[in-house]
C-alpha cells in the first residue's frame, strides 16, 4: 500500500533575498558606470558578486573587531 503524504516547505527568505537581490542591481549599476572598456564591466560584475563581503569586513574594521 501506497502512502500519500504530502509534504509541505515553507521558505520564509523572499523578502530578504529580494532586498540582496536589489543590492546586487544597485552595486551593479554603479560599478558599471565606473567602468572603462568591456574588461571593466567584466571586473564590475564581479565586484557586483562580492560587495556584501567588503561590506561586513571593513564595517567589523571600523567597529575594531580583529
Amino acid at each position: 500500500m501506497k502512502d500519500n503524504k504530502t509534504v509541505k516547505v515553507i521558505n520564509g527568505s523572499g523578502p530578504v533575498g529580494f532586498t540582496l537581490f536589489l543590492g546586487f542591481i544597485g552595486a551593479l549599476v554603479y560599478f558599471v558606470n565606473i567602468a572603462d572598456g568591456f574588461w571593466g564591466v567584466v571586473l564590475a560584475f564581479l565586484k557586483a558578486c562580492v560587495w556584501p563581503a567588503f561590506v561586513v569586513y571593513y564595517g567589523l574594521q571600523g567597529l575594531g573587531v580583529n
